[in-house]
Formats: structure tokens, C-alpha cells, sequence
């Protein structure tokens, strides 16, 4: 019973207490009441796609809308080949189709929330990568009607993850706040990503661990993330992100 009783406080103050501080933090702040109230236009966070003939990947993610948002991001994939003077922009929604193309604007608010950019890669190496990341888009299992599950998962952040797992020279991971990022391919238990450098073992999205040199170390628990960042000095906190050292 001691140790049940240490195991609840760890989980308590590890993953509860941000969440909840995050939370009460959330609903100090404006947000839209609804969808249709919300600011969907470009942030102005990408340059635009003409002002270099360069290759481009970004890796984007920003808040998503409701109470959820206090606890959760929306994650998406920017590309635009060498020459082109346009970007392509691929989610997974929760509605229709799940795999959309240009359904928005590539740095768009989402919610009226600002995104961020998670990962940047630009010239030859982006332009290498691009076939790369269209086939594991392609490859994505869960792209039919139905397919989308908000918790927890497969989801925008599930579909996101599959592509950095399938082409781990994009070397990303994305933020403790990405909930779904965990729940695997084909509902499998553990993967190891292609290169050998990341191992992931989970519970359906729901209990897990992950480690490896992208990942460092971290611990799942309902979709929230908590762990040590190895490689780039930091911590990461459930609910609020990654705090660098």
C-alpha cells in the first residue's frame, strides 16, 4: 500500500500538477468560443514561399482549440520542393477525409492560436527529403473516413510522429504538449525508428516510454510526456513543453 500510495503522489505532482497549472493558466487568457470565431488566416510566421528558390520542410505545431488547448497542440507538415514558389501543407483532421492537402493557409493560426516552427530543414538536404516524407504520408495507415480518433489517437499528432518515425533524417521530435505522438502505427507496442537511434514502447498511446538520442528519456502517461532531453540540454514537462538547460 506504501508504494501505491508513492506511485499516485509521483503521478500527482509529475503530470496532474502541471496539467492543472496549465489549465487555470488557460482559462485566464481569450480564446474563441467557437470554431467559426476563430482566427484561421496566415500568422505570418513562414516567409513567404517565393522569397527563396530554396527547398523547405517545417515542422509546425500550435494550440489547439477549447480546454484541450491548455493541455494539447495540433501538429502538421510544410513542404515546398527547389524552384517552387508555393507550399504544400498536410494535417490529419477529425473530420472527412483525415489526410488533408492545402485545406489551410501553411503557417495559419489554428484556433487563433500562433504556431511555432518545430523543425526547419532547407536546400539540398530538404529537397532530399521531400520523396521521403510524400511516401510516408502516403504510407500512413489511418487516411481513410473514420480514421481519427482525438484520444488517444490516432490523431493529427499520431500522423505527424508516423512521419518522423519513417524518415528520421527530419530529426524531430515533437513537443510533450503533442498528445497522440505516441500512439504507434498499425496499433503495434513498440518500434524502433529506421535508423536505430529512437525506441518507442506504449500501450496504445496511453502508458509508455520512450528512448534514444532524439528522444532522450521520457515517460508516457495518458498522452501526457515527462522527461530529460539528452542531446539538446532540457526537461519536459506534461502539458506545458520542453523547457531547454
Amino acid at each position: 500500500m506504501r508504494h501505491i500510495k508513492r506511485l499516485l503522489l509521483l503521478i500527482l505532482v509529475v503530470y496532474l500538477l502541471p496539467a492543472l497549472a496549465s489549465a487555470g493558466w488557460w482559462s485566464l487568457q481569450n480564446h474563441p468560443s467557437s470554431w467559426r470565431e476563430a482566427e484561421w488566416g496566415t500568422s505570418g510566421v513562414l516567409p513567404k514561399a517565393g522569397a527563396s528558390g530554396d527547398a523547405k520542410i517545417y515542422i509546425m505545431s500550435a494550440s489547439t482549440g477549447g480546454l484541450k488547448g491548455a493541455v494539447a497542440s495540433h501538429s502538421w507538415i510544410v513542404t515546398k520542393a527547389k524552384g517552387d514558389a508555393t507550399y504544400n501543407r498536410y494535417d490529419k483532421v477529425g473530420w472527412g477525409s483525415p489526410i488533408r492537402r492545402n485545406n489551410y493557409v501553411a503557417d495559419a493560426y489554428w484556433y487563433s492560436n500562433t504556431p511555432h516552427i518545430v523543425k526547419e530543414i532547407s536546400g539540398d538536404e530538404a529537397q532530399r527529403l521531400i520523396p521521403a516524407v510524400e511516401t510516408a504520408i502516403q504510407s500512413y495507415p489511418y487516411a481513410g473516413v473514420g480514421d481519427y480518433r482525438i484520444y488517444p489517437g490516432p490523431n493529427s499528432n499520431s500522423f505527424v510522429a508516423h512521419v518522423l518515425r519513417a524518415v528520421p533524417d527530419l530529426d524531430a521530435v515533437l513537443s510533450p504538449d503533442a498528445v497522440g505522438r505516441d500512439y504507434l502505427s498499425d496499433g503495434r507496442m513498440f518500434a524502433i525508428d529506421a535508423d536505430g537511434r529512437d525506441m518507442h514502447a506504449t500501450l496504445y498511446g496511453l502508458i509508455g516510454i520512450a528512448a534514444g538520442q532524439r528522444s532522450g528519456f521520457e515517460v508516457h502517461f495518458m498522452g501526457l510526456v515527462a522527461g530529460i532531453d539528452v542531446a539538446n540540454p532540457g526537461v519536459k514537462i506534461p502539458a506545458i513543453g520542453r523547457i531547454g538547460l
